[in-house]
């Protein structure tokens, strides 16, 4: 981590959405006060004696907002250090505007960090173009002599689901591109594979004509990538890489709830110096029961991680996804013969099982329910376990459910930016359905805690498209938005993207700061917000600068 002084102070920054100015003092990894800018600052012993650095952040002549003031209220002083620190910090933040560091609240850390070093294929629009894609690849890589014949070459994010019918993945359309060359594809929403015969045999999957590999089976064999040759060092070198990118997006911790063994994964990452975010380390069912004999617990800190990392939630995943259209609902998908209705993943009384294990040994709940029955079957869990935690995606939801969020105390785990790039999916495979797809504003409106994320990597790592798509329901002005009646508003979208649930900063908060040098709540166009990443001046990790 960039080193920064024991003791920052910035001044003169901007609350977003207001016309007030504030100073803020960090000491030791924590906000020590948050006051009107032009405060007297060691009046309340912030001043420590030593070396005083100084120095300006880039600003822009941002303009007020013209909204209505937000006061922010004074804090406590606190009480004076037991030694003061040997040297202070001070941030001129006039032109800027300072907000609470974001976090991504669901991801899959370690698959979002190799897309960065593997062929994305989210702009094919067809079989046939997602073949030409890998067939330069595969030329770019022997004419750079990368490509080892007996490797795995891997390639993410083919979206199928937005195919016509007569451009669908083939066994005989990939084997043509790839010859003996091992080649597994990821479906966008990571449910599914598409895989030529040369990876099916080694993988030992079985393929029909399609290549087309199932979720259950694919979640399995897509471990297998990560037991090659050379793999662990390119993944410390591009998780790095992915640290250091979400950082400059304003981001300081991510929910991971990466397909594997995340506890013992995280320390020796902590360990080896991958410390650029905050991080809660999700646990499987499976290994659930594991966890629990090693004494692990959600919120327990993880040796070596100096309280940047922590035990998540189990997560536990009901159901499909709708692109795979196994997204498990009460009615049946449009345009389907036969009939289908998606699958479980698990049982409703094995759902119920493992959320009573995880509740009795002091686990949150982190659980996957997309399509309408399968949260239905959720929530029925969580009310009969006293489970609390999440309900990831919440994509389709009954009317008569939408109000047990808050009853059950459960927190909505949303991803805004999944309706943007479902927005047609949904029109074609749910064109009736019995619930509401991606109800955000009546979560909301219910009482709901809402929590936003990417699913990384089935959308970026950037919470600024995720506010973006809940904000306004479109990634471009060009388009209509998606059902507007349930857009939210910029303080919700902004504080659902934080630890605290606020959007501004509060004595007592972790020292996890972000300077932007433009007023989010001003932004009036999609396209505006969703490059905000771009206006991320300066991100703070407990007062230490990433980026």
């Amino acid at each position: 981590m960039a080193g920064m002084s024991s003791l920052v102070r910035i001044v003169n920054a901007g609350v977003p959405g207001s016309q007030n100015r504030v100073d803020v003092v960090l000491r030791d990894g924590i906000v020590a006060s948050v006051n009107p800018a032009g405060t007297d600052l060691a009046s309340h012993g912030a001043m420590p004696a030593g070396a005083h650095t100084a120095f300006s952040a880039h600003t822009s002549n941002a303009a007020d907002t013209g909204s209505t003031p937000t006061p922010t209220p004074a804090a406590p002083p606190p009480p004076p250090p037991a030694a003061a620190p040997a040297d202070e910090t001070t941030i001129n933040a006039d032109g800027l505007w300072i907000i609470p560091g974001l976090w991504d609240c669901h991801t899959h850390f370690t698959q979002w960090a190799k897309t960065l070093g593997r062929l994305d294929l989210i702009n094919a629009r067809s079989a046939a173009e997602a073949m030409d894609m890998l067939h330069r690849h595969l030329d770019e890589r022997r004419a750079a002599g990368t490509l080892d014949p007996d490797a795995f070459v891997v390639g993410m994010r083919f979206r199928h689901s937005l195919w016509a019918d007569d451009e669908q993945p083939t066994l005989a359309a990939i084997d043509a591109v790839t010859g003996d060359q091992p080649v597994a594809l990821s479906s966008a929403d990571m449910h599914c594979g598409w895989v030529n015969s040369a990876a099916a045999r080694r993988l030992g999957v079985h393929v029909d004509e399609s290549g087309l590999v199932g979720e259950l089976e694919w979640f399995n064999a897509y471990t297998t990538f990560d037991k090659a040759p050379g793999a662990a060092e390119e993944t410390d070198r591009l998780l790095r890489e992915a640290e250091q990118d979400a950082a400059s997006k304003g981001v300081v911790g991510i929910r991971d709830y990466e397909m594997a063994e995340n506890i013992d994964t995280w320390i020796n990452r902590f360990a080896a110096g991958i410390n650029g975010l905050r991080v809660d380390a999700g646990v499987y069912p499976e290994r659930l029961q594991v966890a629990i004999d090693a004494g692990w617990h959600t919120g327990k800190e993880l040796p070596g991680s100096a309280g940047l990392g922590h035990v998540g939630a189990m997560k536990l995943i009901s159901d499909g996804s709708l692109n795979t259209r196994s997204a498990y609902c009460s009615t049946s998908y449009s345009g389907i013969e036969p009939p289908t209705y998606g699958t479980l993943s698990y049982t409703p009384q094995q759902i119920e099982d493992y959320m009573r294990l995880a509740t009795e040994h002091g686990f949150d709940i982190a659980c996957h329910a997309i399509g309408d029955e399968a949260n239905t079957i959720v929530l029925n869990a969580a009310a009969a376990t006293h489970a609390h935690g999440s309900i990831e995606h919440a994509q389709m939801l009954k009317p008569v459910d939408i109000p047990r969020f808050a009853e059950l105390g459960l927190t909505a785990s949303i991803q805004p930016q999944h309706a943007m790039d479902d927005r047609d999916v949904i029109t074609r495979f749910w064109a009736n359905p019995a619930g509401i797809p991606y109800p955000f504003k009546a979560l909301h409106d219910a009482g709901a805690m809402l929590r936003m994320g990417s699913d990384a990597p089935v959308a970026p790592l950037d919470p600024w498209l995720a506010i973006s798509a809940a904000v306004f329901g479109a990634e471009s002005s060009d388009r209509e938005p998606f059902q507007p009646e349930q857009c939210l508003d910029v303080r919700t979208s902004l504080s659902a993207s934080t630890a605290t649930g606020r959007d501004r900063l509060a004595a007592g908060d972790p020292a996890d700061v972000v300077l932007l040098d433009t007023d989010p709540y001003c932004v009036s166009a999609p396209e505006a917000m969703r490059a905000m990443s771009e206006h991320v001046v300066m991100t703070l990790l407990r007062g230490e600068r990433m980026y």
